[in-house]
């Protein structure tokens, strides 16, 4: 009797724990289930980083005046320089946005801009995380727009091709040589020099060139020329230093040094600029 009471009590205690047991697995899951709603409700509101941006625009198809369109991007689902920043907005916000882009690395130049009043390029200028802040992105300066942020480079590039930028030899290299040799103090002279990338910035932002961009050669070409003025290997140098002594091609430029401040690639066309004037001053490449 005892024994049959006991096995009854067991019974009777079992199925109540499984009863506790179930309703706590319940309330487990039901929870669980819950927290990840409510993380996701929580990250969402927190990750987000939105910031405003005015972009130029203008079409000549359409006509009408230029003026700067607001875009709102959320910088935590973007990448961290302005061109990400362009190429977000061109993408899921307005396909009609224009820019030139190429390389993404400050190789090409392609992507040359005024971002918040200096010139650089948007593939290496890294954006702004303050919300506060509301970024202007417009063209490079006092240059003829084809559209938004695309400038007509056709002015530019013809002034670099007037300076010859390539090796001019007079004669063929003497006996079985087939290469120009160099010393490696001669070759260490192109540093600073060879790296320029024909952004444009430096040039666009120099007010003497803003005034005559049709005379005055500009920052990077004459950067460029000195680059092969100095070169050792170049037999043009007496003709490329005579070419440059212009009232306006070379002496427009009054150090006033913009250029080395936006300079992407931290080069110093004053300096190239000054050296120019002393090679002229001293009748030889210095």
């Amino acid at each position: 009797m005892m024994q049959s009471l006991a096995r009854t009590l067991l019974r009777e205690g079992s199925k109540a724990r499984l009863g506790q047991l179930g309703a706590s697995s319940a309330r487990v899951i039901a929870t669980s289930a819950a927290a990840p709603a409510q993380a996701e409700a929580t990250s969402s509101s927190s990750d987000s980083l939105v910031r405003e941006f005015q972009i130029y625009r203008w079409d000549p198809e359409t006509g009408g005046k230029p003026r700067y369109d607001s875009y709102k991007v959320d910088l935590n689902s973007c990448g961290p320089m302005m061109l990400d920043v362009l190429f977000k907005i061109k993408d899921e916000q307005d396909h009609t946005v224009n820019f030139r882009r190429s390389c993404r690395e400050g190789i090409c130049g392609s992507c040359a801009m005024n971002i918040d009043g200096t010139n650089g390029l948007a593939c290496l200028t890294k954006v702004d995380r303050d919300p506060k802040v509301v970024s202007k992105v417009a063209p490079l300066p006092h240059m003829f727009v084809i559209r938004d942020l695309v400038v007509d480079m056709s002015n530019f590039y013809a002034q670099y091709k007037s300076i010859k930028p390539y090796l001019v030899r007079k004669d063929a290299p003497s006996g079985d040589a087939q290469e120009n040799l160099q010393t490696k103090e001669d070759r260490a002279k192109l540093d600073g020099l060879y790296e320029c990338i024909l952004c444009a910035c430096c040039s666009t932002s120099c007010p003497s060139y803003w005034w005559a961009e049709d005379k005055y050669l500009g920052p990077a070409v004459l950067l460029q020329a000195y680059r092969w003025i100095i070169d050792s290997r170049d037999e043009l140098t007496q003709e490329r230093v005579k070419s440059l002594d212009d009232a306006f091609k070379l002496y427009r430029c009054h150090q006033i040094m913009n250029c080395a401040k936006v300079c992407p690639k931290g080069l110093n066309p004053g300096k190239g600029i000054a050296k120019i004037k002393q090679s002229i001053k001293l009748g030889h490449a210095v």
